[in-house]
This record gives C-alpha cells, structure tokens and sequence, in this order.
C-alpha cells in the first residue's frame, strides 16, 4: 500500500469513528441534555424523574463498559460495535413513541449499551487497527466526533424547538441517526478480514502495577462525577439562573464547539508533558469551567464556562482511554472497560445525587458544587498518580505509559 493509499485509509478509518460517536454519543445520548427542559414543559417529565432517567443512561453505559473488561477477541468486539449502533438508532425512535417513563428508561439503557460500543469496542478498534498499521496511536482526531456529536445535536434542538413538539424532534434526531449509521459500519473495516498489512507494528502488553491502576481508577471515578452533572444538568440548570432562561441551549452549543477540537489540542499538549501533567492540568481548568456558571452572573461566565468545560472533559476521556489502549495494545477495550467501570460507577452516582438535591433544595445548582469538590480531590489523586509513576521509573527503570 503506498504512502497516498494508506493515509485516506487511515481518514477513512478515523471518520467511521467519528460518525460513530456522533451517532452513539451525540444523538443516543447526549441528545437527552438539551431536551431535559422541553420534555419537563412537554411531556410532564419530573426534575427527580429526569435525574434517574440519566441515571438509568449511565448504568446501561456501565453495564457496556463491564462487557468490554470482559471480552478480548476482536471478531467479537465488532460484532458488537455493530450491533450497538443499529441500537443508538432504535433506542432514539423509542424515546418518542411513548410517555410512559418505563419505556423511556428502557431507551436511555439499550442507549447507553450502544453509547459504550461505540466509545469502548469502536475506539479500541480504531486503536489497534492504527497500531497495526504503523501509525501514530493518538485518538484525538478520532474523539472529535463527541465534540461534533454535542454541536449538532444541541443546534439541532435549539433550531427544532421553533416548529418540533418534543416527540417530533425525538423523530427527526432519529432520521439524522440512521443517516450516521451508514459510514459507522461501511468505513470500520472487519478485524477478521483485515489482518495487518506487511510490516505492521509487533505489539505487546505492558500492564500497569496495581497500585497504579488503582490510584488511576479512583481519581477517574471522581472525573465521573465532575463531568456527568454538567453534562447532564447543565441546559436546565442555566435556564433557571436569572435572566437566562432560554440561554440553555447555547451554552449547550457551546461546550460541543470547544470538545470538538479538544482532543486534538490535549495530544499535543501530552506530547510535551506527558499524559499525566496533561490530566493535571484539564481536571484544574475543568473545575473552573464547573463552577463559573453558577459562581458568576450573566451569559459570559456561562459561555466561558462551558468552553472550559468543553475543552477539557473530553480531553481527559480521550487521555485516559489512549493510555489504556497503550498499555494493552493487543486488547485495548480490555483496560478501558475498566476503566470506564469506574468513570461509569461515578455517572450513575452523580444523576441521581444531583436530581435529590435539586428536589432538596430547588436548584440543580449544588449539584454542580459537589461536582467541582470532587474533581478537586480527583485532581490531587492525579498528582499522587504522578508522584508514584516516578518512582516506578527510579525504581525500575520503566515509563508506565509508553508513548505512541
């Protein structure tokens, strides 16, 4: 394959990945965030109800990531990252052809089993086929589809709301996601009938210690919860501050402008830093970004708040899931599965907390107080991770995350 063959390859390869995310995170799950308000007005959907409903998201998400740490064989895994986007489509539909919240916490589960087949066996695909094919193994461009995913979707919504009830929009997201489904699958190239080209890249496991996978679990549970209420919360909380209501939407739009090229900035950033300072460094802007919304007044702390927030929560997803997929490169969804068990656990937690004291209290406001306390102990874990990664090199001679 010559050098002009194997780069549109390679792009062709990185785009199924991005209409993936698009469809898989974007429209089966991200979706929910801008509608939560309308389907409050519309639809007679509770503040409590919505945090569970959120909830429920999570735990399909979580239940995904289980069966990821689970499952090594290649051929599998694409089986279910197929499946799993003809499920972001179904479980979209499902959303507006009922009013009974059973049936909606149906969908927001089979959404979040389709959401982590696309963000889990879809990018450790993605990554072991890169490997493979000797090229550089970064997710930033890859991770980008998140980012245009929460941009579309939220613009879509804002534009929607002027003609579409609720459940015609559910209808239209739909449309929009079967559209996505056709590059998902077409340009993903079968591990079964793809083997690696001549000359592909010998790879090895290189686990990390269990105390650092441990420490490394705990401070990504605490990622978990600073970045599951803003993303979920972050449109009806900003509609309830004084004098914007309506102004949800945008700040929604917002977030998904500054993810969109965030990984890419945040893998340059690695590359000068190394991952971990990296990390360090978005979990500090993301706290501002939390908090700056309901610290300050007015639209501009909202906006900037959510370019901080943007910029950096999905910067910190693609970080971590790079490092696991360099660590197990013969089996990348492995260590991501476990790790999003742990990112996961913390979106389950973080909903139904929120949508209690929002009930508590009045204002889903606290919530995003508690999510930035959080990430504050989640970033001193970050520089303990740190601390312990240097001793491992003094003590043997070994860089935990190898670079790509």
């Amino acid at each position: 394959m010559n050098e002009h063959s194997s780069a549109a390859e390679r792009f062709r390869v990185l785009g199924a990945g991005i209409f993936s995310l698009v469809l898989a995170l974007g429209v089966a799950r991200f979706a929910y965030t801008p509608l939560l308000p309308l389907m409050q007005q519309q639809a007679g959907l509770g503040v409590a109800e919505g945090g569970l409903l959120a909830a429920v998201n999570y735990a399909g998400y979580l239940s995904g990531a289980l069966l990821a740490s689970l499952i090594g064989d290649l051929v599998v895994k694409d089986r279910l990252y197929r499946i799993g986007m003809v499920l972001a489509v179904a479980s979209t539909a499902v959303m507006g052809l009922s009013t009974d919240p059973l049936v909606w916490a149906l969908s927001r589960f089979v959404a979040g089993l389709a959401s982590a087949a696309g963000m889990l066996f879809g990018t450790g695909l993605i990554l072991n086929w890169l490997i493979r094919h000797n090229h550089r193994s970064e997710l930033g461009i890859h991770f980008a589809g998140i980012g245009i995913g929460i941009t579309a979707c939220a613009a879509a919504v804002a534009l929607m709301s002027q003609w579409l009830d609720w459940r015609q929009q559910w209808f239209a997201l739909t449309v929009f996601g079967a559209v996505l489904l056709v590059p998902a699958l077409r340009w993903l190239p079968s591990p079964g009938r793809n083997p690696a080209s001549h000359g592909a890249a010998q790879m090895a496991d290189r686990p990390p210690t269990a105390g650092f996978l441990r420490l490394f679990m705990a401070a990504y549970f605490c990622a978990g919860i600073g970045y599951v209420v803003s993303a979920t919360f972050i449109v009806a909380i900003v509609d309830r501050l004084p004098g914007l209501a309506g102004k949800g939407s945008l700040v929604f739009l917002a977030i998904g402008v500054a993810a969109a090229p965030a990984c890419i900035l945040w893998d340059l950033v690695a590359r000068r830093t190394g991952e971990l300072n990296a990390l360090i460094a978005a979990a500090l802007l993301q706290i501002v970004g939390i908090v700056l919304p309901v610290a300050a007044d007015g639209l501009a702390a909202a906006l900037v708040g959510a370019l901080l927030f943007g910029a950096t929560f999905i910067g910190m997803v693609s970080l971590v899931l790079t490092m696991a997929g360099r660590y197990y490169p013969t089996r990348p969804a492995k260590m991501m599965g476990k790790m999003t068990l742990s990112y996961g656990a913390a979106q389950i937690l973080g909903p139904a907390m929120t949508g209690w004291l929002a009930t508590a209290v009045g204002s889903y406001a606290a919530g995003l107080y508690l999510a930035a306390a959080v990430m504050a102990v989640g970033t001193l874990l970050l520089v303990l991770l740190r601390s312990l990664e240097k001793r491992q090199i003094s003590a043997a001679g070994l860089v935990p995350c190898p670079q790509g």
